[in-house]
């Protein structure tokens, strides 16, 4: 394993951190899977990891007890714990200690290593301001609660460099990857906050999965490259070849993917790729750019919908056919199958009963209450009737995403 500098924090931190927002589930219901999460979250940790992150809402409330009882025997001392403030839970100021308290109860520790507030944007931003919650993570860091202050971030540029010049902050968490260098904190977003000695953790880093899985045409460029790289790799490579960069984040749900992206792990560095390499990514991420046709990274917290909409399972269906939309025999496999995925989810309130939270787009009443929840700013019920007008209406995707 490779570790890298945290920031003015001084800590060695592992190239890869663990992020359990996509820990492993089970049944049709996906259900944490308690027992194998624990055992992938201590065999990232035996292979170097020392740096995990979690949060309040993560696995519906479940992802910081199971990671709890994951570092339990000798485990806690040998990584650097860090959780978040659920500002959208956030209603007084008294609310601050009570997460907190309920935080460290489920994590079975007296304190976390770094404490951050969640999903800042100029909303949530306010709250901070009107409740004065940075005197709050003041405090308990003076108890000894917490050991470090930051926030993870999901708005634009202008105002990430506001909430950068409020405060000293030891840590920000930001989306970056290949396909995301100009959008939300970005590339001099990343920047700016390293020029303050404030430790960058990137989250996204394969773009909720969509970057593991590239078209046909992304996929030829990279077996045709000089070095050898797995989609995964090659995303993973792209952000820790820049020097601003203190963590990645993996939300890894299985044991391959551990033993998978510890490896990677373990050959990153800084101004690694050579300048063909990076050309190699410029076109890949063209293609990328060409293709996807909504901006969903799958975290989820979207959910649930009121009406029992599986959001990112339509937008991942029909972004999936987008990619895969030349007419090679496997790329029309693959457009089957993600028809059978969509014509498998719940059609009426009768199959919601047997497939809570599984439903079609056509479930969705544009109630609006997802809007303000997500990250990438997308207008979910207006995509949600472009993937009904291409998966049950029939019409052609490129008319409808023209």
């Amino acid at each position: 394993m490779q570790y890298r500098k945290m920031g003015k924090l001084g800590w060695d931190v592992s190239a890869l951190g663990f992020g359990a927002m996509r820990l492993p589930t089970k049944g049709i219901l996906k259900r944490l899977d308690e027992e194998e999460a624990i055992r992938i979250i201590r065999r990232g940790i035996d292979l170097g990891i020392n740096y995990v992150d979690t949060a309040w809402p993560y696995h519906m409330g479940n992802s910081e007890k199971v990671l709890g009882k994951a570092l339990q025997d000798g485990y806690r001392e040998k990584v650097k714990l860090v959780t978040k403030l659920p500002m959208f839970l956030v209603r007084k100021a008294d609310d601050f200690e009570k997460f907190l308290k309920s935080q460290l109860e489920s994590l079975q520790t007296d304190h976390v290593d770094l404490y951050l507030f969640h999903s800042l944007n100029k909303t949530y931003f306010n709250v901070v301001k009107k409740f004065n919650l940075i005197e709050k993570m003041e405090h308990a860091k003076a108890a000894g609660k917490i050991n470090a202050i930051g926030f993870s971030f999901h708005d634009s540029l202008p105002k990430f460099k506001e909430i950068i010049d409020y405060y000293e902050w030891d840590a920000c968490q930001i989306q970056y990857n290949y396909m995301d260098t100009a959008i939300q904190a970005n590339q001099e977003g990343l920047a700016y906050a390293h020029s303050k000695d404030i430790a960058v953790i990137i989250m996204e880093p394969v773009k909720g999965g969509m970057l593991a899985n590239p078209p046909r045409e992304a996929l030829d460029i990279m077996n045709n490259a000089p070095i050898h790289r797995s989609p995964v790799d090659w995303a993973l490579q792209f952000i820790w070849n820049q020097p601003e960069v203190s963590i990645v984040l993996s939300g890894m749900g299985n044991m391959k993917m551990v033993e998978e992206n510890c490896a990677s792990a373990d050959k990153s560095g800084v101004k690694s790729l050579s300048e063909e390499e990076n050309q190699i990514l410029t076109q890949i991420t063209q293609i990328y750019r060409e293709k996807i046709r909504v901006p969903c990274t799958a975290c989820r917290y979207c959910m649930p919908c009121p009406f029992g909409v599986n959001i990112p399972e339509n937008f991942a269906t029909i972004n999936a056919i987008s990619l895969n939309d030349s007419k090679a025999p496997m790329d029309r496999l693959l457009r089957f199958q993600q028809k059978n995925r969509y014509r498998s989810l719940a059609k009426n309130k009768a199959q919601l009963v047997k497939k809570p939270n599984m439903g079609r787009s056509s479930l969705c009443t544009k109630c609006g209450a997802c809007i303000p929840k997500c990250p990438q700013e997308i207008n979910i019920p207006e995509e949600l009737t472009k993937v009904m007008a291409v998966m049950e209406k029939h019409q052609s995707i490129d008319d409808v995403y023209q």
